[in-house]
């Protein structure tokens, strides 16, 4: 097994070149016909996606962070500890060594390529469609431990302790990417194979509207940073073209078969381990608001109905209210952005003026999110207009502040995009979560810095985090004003 510190040079540059070995192809030749590109971007596609969804405590635990879900014997990560798992230097690992480097190393390739292989605007569409990837990964990243390693990150030359660059200068930097990305982008010409391609088959319409999809979350996210023009990105968004409906949403197509199944199902069905159950915070909001989407989000417990777990607790399965089948199939999609998502953004973007309309307009967003979200678990169109009349859920009567009524249902709505769903928590304070039962700990702001950095780092490990005000769980983000 690798040793975590390898991910920023050694590790790299070994993965990739193994990688490249195998794929055993003459990257100049026409003659090969499929260029290795496609398939180091379609591995850092499943790679991303799959750390994005799975809910391996090892890997992400952001599920129970967000109180969705609790745990029953082993509670460590349901009262938010970190270290016991490794789970920050997990997520490095994952996130440089099998996502970023592999991007970065398909965009020398496509740079490569002959026209017979790819023409020189199929070219700049691929580039443009890695480049946004890999804006995304950064972005997580910065939103999950705030300072990072950016510009010295994927170093191959042999650089194994980069410098953390600041977060607020690696948001700036990365808008900057996704502009030039958005800009070289021909919707006239193709891509990736469908193939290679698993969430738009090739569409550059799809992957434009992504872009400027990804822009908008960004500009939400650092809405409250004025150095980062939020209000001036927000538009640009929005006239460049975000995502017009639910069949824009970036979902990756997961196969019914193991290793390629969703990674929810092998956490919790091939597993045949009973380690989670609905948490009481996710199922007291939703009976409080008579939601239709929990008969989708959660099976209701054969004696009690639906009833959550304590979160933090130790929960006897066969108690509690378990995940529902909906999201444990195998072949359920993976889930990186997605409409109902974008219209709580402009909901809340139309709310701060960053957008007109004011209320008014931020009401109309906020019924369209919630709609969505229902008509996409499987609700239907009677049960959203009912739903949205229901005077805690009603724009104008469910809570006293945008904050709240935003933040509740956008929260909902990301059941399946925990990392949203924490973003909203911390941006917005709503809704409120539950302390820890055993440890007594409030939701954490950030993840730690992974411990291999420490001692293998550790001189711009120190820096980072004096940088930030201490590597704490408890430290805000530089977004984080509230």
């Amino acid at each position: 097994m690798k040793k975590i510190f390898i991910i920023f040079a050694v590790g790299l540059t070994l993965a990739s070149c193994k990688k490249l070995t195998d794929l055993n192809v003459d990257t100049k030749s026409a003659k090969t016909g499929d260029a290795p590109s496609q398939t180091l971007f379609a591995n850092a596609t499943k790679g991303l996606v799959d750390q994005v969804a799975t809910p391996s405590v090892n890997l992400n635990i952001m599920r129970t962070i967000v109180q969705f879900w609790t745990e029953t014997t082993y509670t460590d990560e349901s009262n938010f500890n970190l270290t016991t798992r490794k789970i920050p230097d997990f997520e490095f690992q994952v996130v440089y060594r099998d996502v970023l480097a592999d991007y970065n190393e398909a965009e020398k390739l496509i740079s490569q390529e002959v026209d017979a292989i790819a023409t020189p605007a199929q070219r700049k569409n691929k580039i443009a469609i890695c480049e946004m990837l890999m804006v995304y990964a950064y972005s997580r990243e910065v939103d999950i431990f705030g300072n990072v390693p950016y510009s010295q990150s994927l170093d191959v030359d042999g650089n194994i302790q980069p410098v953390y660059d600041d977060a607020q200068g690696i948001y700036a930097a990365l808008f900057t990417r996704l502009d030039a990305a958005l800009n070289s982008i021909d919707v006239t010409a193709g891509s990736f194979k469908n193939g290679f391609d698993v969430i738009y088959g090739g569409s550059m319409s799809k992957w434009k509207a992504f872009g400027n999809s990804l822009k908008l979350k960004m500009a939400i996210t650092v809405a409250d940073v004025a150095g980062l023009n939020p209000s001036q990105r927000v538009t640009e968004a929005v006239t460049g073209g975000v995502f017009a409906d639910a069949t824009q949403s970036a979902r990756y197509l997961y196969l019914g078969a193991s290793p390629n199944t969703n990674p929810i199902n092998a956490q919790l069905v091939l597993s045949g381990r009973q380690d989670w159950v609905c948490a009481n915070t996710l199922v007291d909001i939703l009976k409080d608001k008579s939601d239709p989407r929990i008969s989708k989000y959660c099976a209701p417990n054969v004696t009690a109905g639906y009833i959550g777990g304590v979160f933090g607790a130790s929960n006897k399965y066969s108690n509690f209210s378990q995940v529902n089948t909906t999201l444990t199939a195998a072949t359920w999609k993976g889930n990186i952005l997605d409409y109902s998502e974008i219209q709580f953004y402009l909901a809340e973007a139309a709310e701060r003026g960053f957008l007109p309309g004011g209320s008014v307009a931020a009401a109309a967003f906020y019924n369209e999110g919630v709609k969505s979200s229902i008509l996409f678990w499987g609700g239907t169109s009677t049960e959203a207009d009912t739903y949205l009349l229901n005077p805690k859920v009603a724009y104008a009567t469910a809570a006293a502040t945008y904050q709240e009524k935003i933040g509740t249902q956008a929260w909902l709505a990301a059941y399946d995009r925990p990392d949203a769903a924490w973003n909203t928590i911390r941006r917005l304070d709503f809704p409120k979560m539950n302390i820890a039962a055993k440890s007594k700990e409030n939701v954490p702001n950030r993840y730690t810095f992974p411990i291999s950095e420490q001692t293998l780092n550790g001189a711009n490990y120190a820096a980072a985090a004096a940088a930030i005000g201490g590597d704490s769980k408890a430290t805000k983000l530089f977004w984080d004003k509230n």
